[in-house]
């Protein structure tokens, strides 16, 4: 054998060898995980992922691979009628009203009580991106701009506080299966966000405050009998973590989203930029400078609406908390099984 021949078959028994080492023992698990729509994967994804090993990883797909079919319905079909149903499948979903309606529908008592059915507590991913104490990082990524104009928090905080006693009737008569009487369409236009001013932010609220108390008066005199069950309901809720100041979080997120944070964002965004631009104006030595500086900063820029639903700054919120338990309790649980 030449000096050559030897080198090469030493390092090739060298890479062998490393590739053998870095190879696992055992084919990592794979756990499929079904999700309702394209604008889910990403955040349970990001969940998910979290709890990834050696052991095992995560696929999030949609519930169809034979059809576009999408939709909680769809998931919860294709998931319960197989029996791969936690060993290896399990299903992610939009809570809607099911988590507040506690089993009172079959669907809600599915949801509630299949151990592999993983739900967001809150409404839907929409509210998890909506996090108060967030939205201050949605728009600094949106502007390049970090002053602070509005107190989210504060803000979101009055909303919920008179949003909620409406609230309340609203999933009273779900609970009740009835969606006609007052149905959430309804309650939605009562505490939609009308236009913004930035000088006087909380007088939208005013305005949806009056909406909110005239439509609680006609129930009130229309379902007198119901009134005490609406307030008892309220207090059988608290443990599920809703409460006067957190009902933005169970609010359909379709309407927090386009009907209130973006109605406050949008404002707060383009005052930060224009900002930013009369700044980049006062600093610039000549037009030139000027011309080059905001072409610059206006190409950094990105659509807030875009930023809010790429927001990730939710992992301190109570419900990813309870999920993340969740997820954590369903694989100790299944590794359990397997000793």
């Amino acid at each position: 054998m030449t000096m050559a021949t030897s080198l090469r078959h030493n390092l090739t028994s060298a890479y062998l060898d490393a590739a053998r080492k870095l190879s696992p023992k055992r084919a990592r698990r794979r756990i499929v995980a079904y999700v309702e729509s394209y604008d889910d994967i990403a955040f349970w994804r990001t969940l998910l992922s979290e709890f990834e090993n050696e052991e095992r990883y995560f696929q999030v797909m949609l519930p169809s691979s034979t059809s576009l079919a999408k939709g909680k319905k769809m998931v919860l079909m294709n998931t319960l009628n197989t029996a791969e149903l936690g060993r290896s499948l399990i299903a992610c979903v939009d809570s809607d009203y099911d988590f507040l309606l506690q089993g009172a529908t079959k669907v809600s008592h599915m949801i509630n009580r299949n151990p592999y059915i993983f739900q967001t507590y809150g409404y839907a991913i929409e509210n998890f991106h909506c996090f108060a104490d967030s939205l201050h990082e949605v728009c600094v990524q949106a502007t390049l701009n970090d002053r602070h104009i509005l107190d989210f928090p504060t803000f979101l905080k009055r909303y919920s506080q008179i949003a909620y006693p409406l609230f309340l009737w609203n999933v009273w008569f779900y609970c009740q299966y009835d969606t006609h009487t007052f149905p959430m369409h309804a309650f939605n236009e009562c505490v939609r966000l009308q236009e913004i001013s930035l000088r006087h932010p909380y007088r939208c609220l005013d305005g949806m405050q009056k909406r909110v108390s005239a439509r609680l008066s006609g129930l009130r005199a229309r379902f007198p009998q119901y009134v005490g069950r609406v307030e008892r309901l309220g207090t059988e809720l608290e443990r599920l973590g809703l409460t006067p100041d957190t009902t933005y979080l169970y609010i359909q997120g379709h309407h927090i989203m386009d009907g209130v944070v973006l109605k406050i964002l949008v404002p707060v965004c383009t005052a930060l930029r224009r900002e930013r631009e009369q700044e980049i104006k006062r600093l610039a030595g000549h037009r030139e400078q000027f011309r080059n500086e905001l072409t610059g900063y206006e190409n950094s820029q990105v659509s807030v609406s875009v930023m809010l639903k790429k927001n990730s700054d939710y992992k301190n919120l109570y419900l990813y908390q309870w999920l993340k338990e969740d997820i954590r309790e369903f694989l100790e649980r299944e590794e359990g099984k397997g000793k």
